[in-house]
């Protein structure tokens, strides 16, 4: 009897597993070769049509000062990753941006695999590369390129 990888209660023992696991199939966990090295989670940025009440909640929520705090952007390091706050953000709700070494590259390749370019590659300021693609399945793909977070 073949049993979903899936459907096995954790703590069985390994070999078991292994046992049950169809042949040739991946499990879920396993590494897979990805043609965009995504190098981990970035930026979250929220829409925050009244900045300044935003940056108030934010800052008494996260009981540190935004680190960037610009008419048109509102940025929070925490913990290495960027919450950030935009007064024009995406009607779709928060955009979660993943680390790319070149973010020109990444969206050429994404659009090469049927995402379409939401909005173009730009420089936003400070070495800080941008830009989104939506999938094929409607959904927002961010992109950045930050030399001012390291991942530890």
């Amino acid at each position: 009897m073949k049993v979903p990888v899936r459907d096995i209660p954790l703590g069985w023992p390994v070999a078991f597993v292994d046992a049950l696991r169809p042949r040739g199939r991946r499990d879920h966990c396993e590494a897979v070769d990805m043609t965009i090295a995504l190098n981990g989670l970035r930026t979250v940025i929220y829409p925050s049509p009244d900045l300044d009440a935003a940056k108030t909640w934010w800052t008494a929520l996260l009981g540190i000062e935004p680190y960037f705090d610009q008419p048109f952007y509102v940025g929070y390091n925490i913990a290495g990753y960027e919450l950030g706050l935009l007064p024009e953000g995406p009607p779709d709700g928060a955009l979660t941006y993943w680390s790319v070494d070149d973010v020109a590259t990444a969206v050429r390749e994404a659009v090469a695999l049927g995402a379409t370019e939401h909005t173009p590659v730009a420089d936003v300021g400070d070495g800080i590369v941008t830009a989104t693609v939506r999938t094929p399945q409607g959904a927002i793909l961010g992109l950045i390129y930050n030399p001012h977070f390291k991942i530890v």
